[in-house]
């Protein structure tokens, strides 16, 4: 007998907006400015699959209500990396270059710190090769965030910066980063970090 299915949940623009504790214009507005992922109905109304909402709340740092965190599916793709850089030109660089020096992980990208936590909140990469001065959310937040919330799969962090290096190494290891390499990038130890990262859990 197979396994049963989870059941998808759904919510209109009221019940998120209660489950935030906002009130409805709000929540309408996240919708309408494309901050949060909606369908919309053939009667016109707003609705929000769960992990919609959950990613929108993990990615801009707010409480995930309990209704939301049951659901949430926590494991993470141990063969998918995210690169998030807000350098455009280093990013793909290094995309490339990942996949064709380890050509059995998925390589994704996120150029500023909101895409970064929603990405990572709603795909869970075993991986995430992070920028530290970013704009939006920086580095240090981020990688706090996904170190201490469960719900992002706790990836390993291979945090990579430009900032003065003492003290950015020092700061983002406290937020929980596995391991640091300054910029200009060595790209074959940052690939040679995510294989070694790789090997203690495969």
């Amino acid at each position: 007998m197979g396994k049963p299915q989870k059941k998808i949940r759904i919510f209109s623009a009221l019940e998120v907006a209660n489950l935030c504790g906002v009130v409805n214009q709000t929540a309408i507005n996240w919708i309408r400015n494309g901050y949060l992922k909606a369908f919309t109905t053939p009667g016109g109304q707003y609705r929000v699959y769960s992990e919609d909402l959950g990613a929108f709340l993990a990615s801009r740092g707010m409480r995930l209500p309990p209704e939301l965190a049951e659901d949430r599916h926590c494991d993470p793709d141990w063969s998918a990396v995210l690169i998030v850089d807000d350098d455009r030109i280093l990013n793909d660089l290094l995309k490339r270059f990942f996949e064709k020096a380890a050509s059995s992980f998925t390589v994704y990208q996120a150029f500023d710190g909101f895409e970064a936590g929603a990405f990572v909140a709603d795909h869970r990469p075993g991986f995430v090769v992070l920028d530290i001065d970013l704009p939006g959310l920086d580095g240090f937040h981020i990688c706090h965030k996904i170190k201490t919330d469960p719900c992002f799969g706790k990836p390993f962090v291979l945090a990579v910066t430009g900032l003065d290096g003492a003290i950015a190494k020092d700061r983002i290891l406290a937020a929980g980063a596995d391991a640091f390499l300054p910029k200009p990038l060595d790209m074959t130890a940052v690939v040679d970090t995510v294989v070694e990262f790789a090997g203690k859990v495969r």
